[in-house]
């Protein structure tokens, strides 16, 4: 499962992201059985870390029953700038002014372009 069993959650990090999910809990809001979370994840279509030994989900990836719009993409997207999945939770969850909102929250009023923009920036 991707880098998630390496990946160890800092409290600033944990903080931002508010809610968590265990993976039976992700699977159960989005109606799928736990294994295709764990290919959600491998897949980069979502993002688990670690957190108290368990993987999680932040809570605020799944909306209505879904992964939010625009958020695999995203997630290449930092993986391909050298974003590790702690990095990725707490770029997601950082408020940018230019935005404005946290890049999640803007993903989640489907204005992703403008993340996806910001992501793609940072490979640079």
């Amino acid at each position: 499962m991707h880098a998630t069993v390496d990946s160890a959650l800092d409290p600033r990090t944990d903080a931002l992201a508010g809610e968590w999910l265990s993976l039976k809990e992700a699977a159960g809001r989005l109606g799928i059985k736990p294994n295709r979370i764990k290919q959600l994840i491998s897949e980069h279509r979502l993002l688990a870390v670690r957190r108290e030994g368990e993987p999680m989900v932040p809570a605020a990836f799944i909306k209505d029953g879904q992964v939010i719009k625009g958020l695999p993409g995203t997630l290449t997207l930092l993986s391909d700038a050298g974003f590790d999945d702690v990095e990725t939770v707490r770029w997601l969850f950082t408020a940018d002014d230019t935005l404005p909102g946290t890049p999640v929250d803007a993903l989640t009023e489907n204005r992703g372009t403008e993340v996806r923009r910001r992501a793609q920036a940072l490979a640079f």
